[in-house]
């Protein structure tokens, strides 16, 4: 088995919401500009779509970060497993690096000690090399470090922008040690309209996607803004590149109003 050894890189190529060919294009179009960190998941309806644009890409397997996400309908013990295995399946792939919990267990249906559980299984028969989170509170990131121990989290994914900062969230996950990817890091190109931001982008002459993605990782956190444009996403991989100012920083800070794009009927109670 050709199991992958790459460290989580912390730049990555979200998929969610795209389909068919335009995902395609997308994930090769970002594989032949350097990305080589994947983000997709069961319910995005494009694993396999991904799995064909890694294949058609030239780049090896081993060089490259792929993480999916089990949907609520197969958190039971007894399920997990085999919609992991359909997901490799899906992703012509024998081992993902990381497979995360997408949702809690709407209503605590499934207890998340069975699904950890399964998930540890399922790294220990080589089927994923991490397990971690998803949209996760407080108090379910509590739960899921006292059931397997931080160390055995990769991160918690969740949704975090200059207009949801989740600070809640983000103190205790430092707390704890568990690392954090940021999704929805651009909040829907919202982040391209916002006077501060463009401000800030004008004076380091760059774009607002651009000051949007830094401040995130100048704060430690992964990134994984999706883009179907090859420019867009050239400009995002450049954004590692720039250091915002303690200023900069600050008046970010300012503009957080909770603004929470992803809640679902089924989503936890928030922070």
């Amino acid at each position: 088995m050709n199991t992958p050894s790459i460290p989580m890189p912390a730049l990555g190529l979200g998929t969610f919401r795209l389909k068919d060919q335009t995902v395609i294009d997308a994930v090769k179009s970002g594989l032949s500009l350097g990305y080589r960190h994947i983000d997709t998941a069961q319910i995005y309806g494009n694993e396999a779509e991904v799995g064909q644009a890694i294949a058609e890409s030239g780049v090896p397997r081993a060089e490259l970060f792929v993480t999916t996400k089990i949907w609520t309908e197969s958190l039971a013990g007894d399920r997990l497993m085999p919609s992991l295995r359909e997901s490799l399946s899906k992703l012509c792939m024998d081992a993902v690096d990381l497979t995360l919990i997408h949702w809690p267990s709407p209503g605590g249906a499934v207890p998340l000690k069975d699904t950890l559980e399964a998930l540890v299984e399922a790294k220990r028969l080589g089927l994923t090399r991490e397990i971690g989170l998803s949209n996760f509170t407080v108090a379910q990131m509590r739960e899921a470090i006292e059931l397997v121990g931080v160390e055995a989290l990769a991160t918690n994914q969740v949704e975090i922008h200059p207009f949801l900062q989740n600070r809640a969230v983000v103190e205790f996950a430092r707390s704890q040690g568990l690392h954090l990817t940021a999704y929805m890091p651009l909040a829907y190109g919202k982040v391209m309209t916002d006077p501060v931001m463009r401000d800030i982008a004008a004076a380091h002459r760059t774009t607002p996607a651009q000051v949007s993605l830094a401040w995130l990782l100048q704060q430690g956190f992964t990134v994984i803004p999706s883009s179907t444009k090859p420019a867009n996403q050239a400009a995002n991989l450049q954004a590692g590149t720039l250091r915002l100012s303690e200023s900069d920083m600050a008046r970010i800070a300012t503009l957080d109003r909770g603004e929470r794009l992803a809640d679902p009927d089924f989503a936890p109670a928030w922070d």
